[in-house]
């Protein structure tokens, strides 16, 4: 099979935007509209997650991608002398290549348990600080991060959110959720963490387009208003404030108008349920078990050899000579032809 030809399930963002996203830029290409976000477009948007939420009173910005977003929301709500408490295996630990301590923020690493943050080690850092003589001369912990789907394409339970969120709120720290692919969350049959559980359990989050069936796109929420003073300026001077902000708001929009985004996610895990069967009636080696639309498998040389002539997957990270672990990610985009041909090929 050529490269060209080969089906492709290296990330779920290698298409464009869902069709009916599309459709409704192309209708609404010639109104004339206010920038900055304070269009119709985006108001309508708002107004669809504030009630998908529960959150009527919530505050609402949107930003054009994960990284941008972890950054401004970050350093918008820590000291200078604060940091940022994340998984080890954390996206802004990991793969964002240095930008929240760019910003001025120490990322304070804990070890992860399948990927995601426990209560007890939250707990544990944060008092550690407390109790500490010496802590006037080291970084607080300022801020707790986590995300849902976790890098490993884990699940955080609602008890398991809620006892972090109660730590976090006896500490005084916020707790920041990233949603970069929440989509695939909330489509997941193993998830029982709702919108308005998120809502109610953190102090900001963000719910993912980019990821999840939009062009470009990650929209900010946070449950209480002001939260942040002047976050708008913040954005603005963050370099993150796009102009014609009505392309991010008819985006979201559309994605919160009949239930789409979690139909998103949901036609992804049911692509990437059917490749897990056949990879477990075949015989093949998990990293580690996921629900969701990212599976993680151990590979020989010789297996991963032959995967990479016939389809495109991701590489994960190299444990031996003899195993690495490489990523099959499917998408609100993937094709069912393209998972006949991928279940063909193992």
């Amino acid at each position: 099979m050529s490269k060209t030809n080969r089906p492709g399930f290296t990330s779920d963002y290698m298409e464009g935007a869902h069709p009916t996203i599309l459709q409704r830029l192309v209708e609404t290409n010639m109104v004339q509209a206010a920038g900055y976000g304070c269009d119709e477009f985006s108001e309508a948007a708002r107004e669809k997650i504030r009630a998908a939420c529960g959150a009527p009173d919530a505050e609402i910005h949107f930003l054009a991608g994960g990284t941008q977003t972890n950054m401004t929301v970050i350093s918008a709500m820590l000291r200078p002398y604060q940091g940022v408490v994340a998984a080890e295996t954390g996206h802004i630990a990991l793969h964002e290549a240095g930008a929240i301590e760019r910003g001025g923020h120490k990322v304070l690493a804990l070890p992860a348990v399948d990927g995601k943050l426990t209560a007890e080690a939250v707990a544990a850092c944060l008092s550690a600080y407390a109790d500490d003589e010496n802590r006037d001369h080291m970084v607080m912990p300022g801020m707790v991060y986590v995300t849902h789907p976790t890098e490993y394409g884990t699940l955080y339970t609602r008890a398991e959110l809620t006892a972090i969120s109660e730590i976090c709120r006896a500490h005084g720290v916020p707790l920041f959720l990233d949603g970069a692919r929440l989509a695939y969350a909330l489509g997941c049959g193993a998830n029982d963490v709702t919108l308005p559980d998120i809502a109610r359990l953190t102090d900001v989050f963000y719910i993912g387009g980019t990821k999840c069936g939009a062009l470009i796109g990650e929209a900010v929420v946070f449950p209480q208003p002001g939260t942040v003073p002047h976050f708008f300026s913040i954005v603005k001077q963050c370099g993150a404030l796009l102009a014609k902000g009505r392309l991010l708001g008819i985006q979201f929009d559309t994605l919160f108008t009949d239930d789409l985004y979690r139909r998103c996610g949901a036609h992804a895990i049911a692509g990437a349920d059917r490749i897990r069967t056949a990879l477990r009636e075949r015989g093949y080696r998990f990293a580690w078990e996921t629900p969701t639309n990212q599976i993680f498998l151990a590979l020989s040389p010789a297996e991963r050899e032959r995967l990479e002539r016939d389809a495109q997957i991701d590489f994960w990270e190299k444990v031996s000579d003899e195993t690495t672990v490489m990523r099959i990610a499917t998408s609100w985009a993937t094709r069912a032809e393209d998972v006949d041909r991928l279940i063909a090929v193992l």
